[in-house]
């Protein structure tokens, strides 16, 4: 590394001001930015006791975060060290030691040849769900997008049909995220053996979806013509070194991880690219054209090539309203990023909801606009800028899964109904993801 790399610039920001922008990393990283910079140091506690985090919101630093591998950075910062001890060790949260061959597992799962066999069921469930929906009234963007996505990643890939209601899962799901980021961002923590009402919440929560993750499981092995694309896979998937398979153990680690990411993800996509739809009627209905025109056969054999505004909008949902607030990674040797000497052992934290919404880099960014992602509007853009999957080698496996499922969702939806917006504000909190904070309503009206 070249010595006349400068340091880390400290952020200028006031004690009270860094742990408030620290509580909601969303937006905090917009203010650590705002201050000081594209990177910045941000200290809370004595390095012994909590490494500093260096903020990064800029393309070019996130490309050297997310392109560096191991071991000159891994993934075990708090946040993850913390859901594996409660959830279990998956493909998430894995340190790069036991990531390295999980990956090399799973990756047949997600390929998109495998994908391309869900997406007639993935749409005709999602389009069922619609016609459920009744025919004049209110809908809350936030519930109803959730109970798309649950039974469109139960039915299509695990072989199940929810008989909970989804509403019930939310909160508990929101208040473990919350649990695990308070502790992730602690720099004194009780042990975890201390039996606080969030600890003996979140265990319990984490044993029900155990035990459902079991159950799904359970009957696959029990019937072996249960079509069940996802979990067959994992059964059948074998690391390429040892010729080992997944323990059941490993595999409901996967699947609880995999459903409760998938849901709530994709899930504030859909609602959020609804949400702005409403509030724009020319967009919308250039949306509905497209997708009322299309064949359903060729939709579902290649949604993209078939629905190309419909992507361009649900990618500038991603940019507005995606679930990723942050990506977090820890320096393990001195690392230059965006030109900056990183010490090893800094939290490197790159602000993906700042990047998304720079005007450095967006002209009008807080517009809803799909233009900027036509071929046209996406000339000469940074690849770095936006990052709804994240990028490098530890972007996301199902990002081709969430892209299809949120793009046949939405296709559905406007295929049968007109939403009518009756908010200006779509709320939104982020414990470890963005989620909506409350509900959104809307009105629905039935098209001929």
């Amino acid at each position: 590394m070249p010595s006349e790399l400068r340091p880390v610039p400290k952020t200028p920001l006031s004690y009270r001001q860094r742990i408030a922008a620290l509580q909601d990393i969303h937006t905090g990283c917009e203010t650590f930015r705002d201050a000081g910079g594209p990177v910045s140091e941000v200290e809370i506690a004595p390095r012994w006791m909590l490494p500093p985090f260096v903020m990064v919101t800029s393309p070019r630093g996130a490309r050297d975060v997310l392109t560096a591998t191991f071991p000159t950075v891994d993934r075990d910062f708090p946040f993850m060290t913390e859901q594996q001890h409660l959830n279990g060790g998956s493909l998430l949260n894995f340190a790069h030691a036991d990531w390295v061959g999980r990956r090399r597992m799973l990756q047949p799962v997600f390929t998109k040849q495998q994908i391309a066999q869900l997406t007639q069921t993935m749409f005709a469930i999602a389009a069922d769900c619609v016609r459920d929906w009744d025919r004049e009234g209110g809908i809350d963007l936030d519930r109803d997008s959730r109970r798309i996505t649950m039974r469109v990643l139960g039915q299509s890939i695990m072989a199940f049909e929810p008989d909970q209601d989804t509403d019930a899962l939310v909160e508990p799901m929101r208040r473990i995220s919350a649990y695990i980021a308070a502790r992730g961002r602690a720099p004194v923590k009780l042990p975890r053996w201390v039996p606080t009402p969030a600890r003996r919440h979140a265990v319990a929560f984490n044993k029900l979806a155990h035990d459902l993750a079991a159950d799904i499981l359970h009957a696959c092995r029990r019937d072996p013509d249960r079509d069940a694309p996802l979990v067959r896979a994992m059964l059948e998937a074998t690391d390429p070194d040892t010729g080992l398979p997944l323990s059941d153990e490993d595999i409901c680690h996967e699947l609880v991880i995999f459903l409760a990411s998938g849901l709530e993800t994709t899930a504030t996509t859909l609602a959020y690219a609804l949400w702005a739809l409403g509030r724009h009627r020319e967009i919308q209905e250039r949306v509905a054209a497209e997708v009322r025109a299309a064949d359903v056969d060729a939709l579902t054999a290649d949604p993209r090539g078939c629905l190309p505004y419909t992507m361009c909008v649900l990618q500038e949902a991603l940019r507005l309203g995606g679930p990723t607030p942050a990506i977090m990674r820890v320096a393990r040797t001195d690392m230059e990023v965006d030109g900056h000497r990183v010490t090893s052992g800094s939290q490197l934290v790159v602000g993906v909801y700042a990047l998304h919404r720079d005007p450095q880099l967006w002209p009008d960014p807080l517009t809803f606009d799909p233009g900027r992602f036509t071929p046209a509007g996406s000339r000469g853009r940074d690849r770095w800028q936006f990052l709804p999957f994240g990028g490098g080698p530890r972007s996301c496996i199902g990002e081709h899964f969430a892209l299809t499922a949120a793009l046949l969702e939405l296709a559905a939806v406007l295929r049968h109904v007109e939403i009518v917006g009756s908010t200006e504000i779509f709320p939104i909190i982020a414990p470890l993801t963005i989620v909506p904070d409350g509900p959104i309503p809307a009105v629905i009206r039935q098209r001929d």
